[in-house]
């Protein structure tokens, strides 16, 4: 190897010989080895294209005129090694052990997983000019590779021959010959010309290649805007979003687990009417009368009695509804889902179990039955308990019981409680986990007095409300409503309109409740004080006139402050519901699928927006899938437990009428309440 220094600008470029290396990679000096380290201003050989030794002064002419000396590659010979991570099939489901077989047995009859890298650099002109696409390489010793049943991640080496026409890979194909699917997490390259080290990050799941239409592609780990693409990239990323939109598949088919396509649908898969007229519900979605967000399409046959509406899966294959594979929960987490799930769940589980939990009356006949649910859960016959044992993945079985042996439905113990059991029932207790419990965004600063509805008169009649200064002035300390309402001091949780139009057909089920407001007053300690509340019913004549109403404030003595904890239990039931329904479920989940669709649709991975997204992002689909079929269902848990019965969802899609999308955002959200 031959080092030079430059002794002159580079418009007089002259070289001067220092050094000749020798074949110990040592240079020398007047045949004097020394080593010689690459310093700032050394020029050394190996980034030299041609092959022939330097031009010495008496050869130099003779040099300069051969012009027909060809160059040769850089690093012709080279390999670039490879480190691939995954997660194999056995790994996740304990259950399919046959998953590892097939596997190798696939490899011995040369059914391997293989890679082809693309190239970032250069196209390929005989196929309209995408990057060039490279011969394939596969991933080593799966074969002896032994994945422990406890283990996570396996890596497997890969290697291949440098290709100076594929030049620095953007992207690669990777192609499954397995017989099961494996989840792909991570690639790494090493010692890339003229790029270093290349990380692919995945986190995928590759099903076996005769599951797809198209290649499944991989890209580097770097963000481009589409207009900065690397032009020989930028075909395989318009291919790729094509893929995962499926506007050219069949819309009639049900999609399968291997399917990679996020497409829109409406909430049409929320009743049941094959089952009779009860569990008929009304489409969400797509018309001026219930407005909905859109949901994931899933592509099930539509139900017998009804075209309109989507049949439902049986509830063992619940789990199972279609969402793409990447956007499923993983084993523990969906575990831990399910096992807090179910303890609200019980009836899923065997009528028997239902019994036993809460008798023939569906209800609690006692306090001390609700406290039992803490202090000692539930003892199950033997027979039950193997029944769940056998009915369920042993990880769920595991957090349902965890250490509690044969109790069931064993909650931990409510800290406000562990001390005194009566805690909960001061008027400070409500206040506080009114405010920092799971729907304060539902509090609003009271701007005036007495509050004022804002429905329609001519279809509801004067809905103002009956709260009058007699009833709250003596608790403001000192100040008087105006001053108290300038000084930021009142405050009101009001779900009395959002309930109003609903609680006539709300009240003809077998739940009964009020629409509620809630005067609060702040402390000079920040904490808030309940001054009064107003529990309101239609008025019985007919909606155009008005509404009943009955004011009740603080007391603590005698049937007066039995009355009080009745009306704060109300409107825990009006606030608890809102949460469930409109806080958390339409307003957390139900509206953020449409972005996360739309993200997969139009965003490439590539894109930077597409890489902030995605963690906020991931899983939110298959909880809503879950959640639409036994959750929000008909005759689902929703419907069972929250106040608003079977007109849980169309309640809650009368209410995302009024939700507008850039009063979400602050300061615009707080400014508002």
């Amino acid at each position: 190897m031959l080092h030079c220094k430059h002794l002159l600008s580079p418009s007089s470029f002259k070289r001067k010989v220092v050094a000749v290396a020798t074949p110990n990679n040592l240079t020398s000096i007047n045949h004097r080895p020394l080593l010689l380290p690459k310093l700032p201003g050394f020029l050394s050989m190996d980034d030299v294209t041609r092959s022939q030794p330097f031009p010495l002064a008496s050869t130099a002419a003779k040099a300069s005129q051969n012009k027909t000396i060809d160059p040769q590659p850089k690093y012709e010979g080279k390999k670039i090694k490879g480190r691939v991570v995954l997660m194999k099939k056995n790994v996740l489901d304990l259950n399919d052990l046959t998953a590892s077989v097939f596997d190798r047995v696939g490899e011995l009859v040369g059914k391997a997983v293989s890679l082809q890298f693309i190239s970032s650099v250069n196209g390929d002109p005989e196929n309209g000019s995408p990057g060039k696409v490279g011969k394939p390489a596969y991933l080593e010793n799966w074969i002896t590779t032994i994945t422990p049943l406890t283990a996570g991640d396996s890596a497997f080496d890969i290697t291949f021959d440098w290709d100076e026409e594929i030049g620095v890979p953007g992207a690669f194909i990777i192609r499954n010959d397995h017989h099961s699917e494996f989840y792909l997490k991570t690639l790494t390259l090493e010692d890339v010309p003229g790029e270093g080290q290349i990380h692919f990050v995945c986190n995928s799941w590759v099903y076996p290649a005769d599951k797809y239409k198209k290649d499944r592609i991989f890209f580097a780990n770097k963000t481009y805007l589409s207009s900065d693409t690397p032009k020989p990239l930028q075909k395989f990323r318009e291919e790729e979003l094509l893929n995962l939109r499926g506007d050219d598949d069949d819309k009639t088919r049900e999609l399968q687990e291997w399917d990679r396509v996020y497409d829109y649908a409406y909430y049409n898969d929320l009743g049941n009417p094959d089952k009779g007229q009860e569990y008929a519900r009304p489409v969400l979605g797509g018309s001026s009368e219930f407005p909905y967000p859109r949901r994931g399409r899933t592509g099930r046959p539509p139900t017998e009695t009804d075209p309109n509406t989507e049949s439902q899966l049986k509830l063992i294959m619940s789990l199972n509804i279609y969402v793409p594979r990447d956007e499923r929960f993983g084993p523990l987490k969906l575990s831990d889902l399910l096992a807090y799930g179910l303890k609200t769940i019980p009836q899923v589980l065997k009528p028997e179990l239902a019994a036993l939990l809460v008798g023939s009356h569906n209800e609690f006949n006692n306090m001390q039955e609700v406290l039992m649910l803490y202090e000692g859960g539930i003892e199950l016959p033997d027979g039950i308990l193997k029944y769940i044992r056998d009915s369920i993945h042993e990880e769920l079985f595991k957090e349902l019981f965890r250490t509690d042996g044969g109790k069931f439905l064993k909650f931990p113990v409510p800290q406000v409680i562990q001390d005194n059991k009566s805690a909960w029932r001061t008027d400070e207790e409500f206040a506080r986990e009114m405010l920092a419990g799971v729907n304060p965004v539902a509090i609003r600063r009271l701007q005036e007095f007495p509050p004022a509805s804002k429905l329609d008169q001519k279809a509801y009649g004067d809905q103002t409300s009956q709260i009058t200064k007699e009833h709250i002035e003596h608790n403001l300390k000192g100040l008087s409503i105006d001053e108290a309402i300038k000084n930021n001091k009142l405050f009101i949780l009001d779900h009395h309109d959002a309930l109003m139009p609903y609680l006539r057909r709300i009240n003809t089920t077998s739940t009964k409740t009020y629409s509620s407001r809630t005067l609060l007053f702040l402390e000079n300690d920040g904490t808030l004080k309940p001054l009064a509340i107003e529990l309101s019913l239609p008025h019985p004549d007919g909606d155009q006139f008005g509404c009943i109403s009955k004011v009740y404030t603080p007391s603590s003595q005698g049937v007066e402050s039995s009355i009080w904890q009745l009306a704060k239990a109300y409107v825990n039931v009006n606030d608890s519901g809102h949460h469930q329904l409109i806080s958390h479920w339409l307003k957390t989940h139900a509206v953020i699928e449409p972005f996360v669709i739309a993200a997969n649709r139009q965003l490439s991975v590539l894109h930077p927006i597409h890489k902030l997204l995605h963690p906020h992002f991931r899983e939110t689909m298959n909880a809503n899938a879950i959640a639409r079929e036994v959750l929000t269902n008909a005759g689902g848990i929703i419907e069972e437990t929250v106040f608003p019965a079977k007109f849980s969802m169309e309640w809650s899609s009368v209410m995302y009428k009024n939700w507008v999308f850039p009063e979400q955002a602050l300061p615009v959200d707080l400014i508002k309440r």
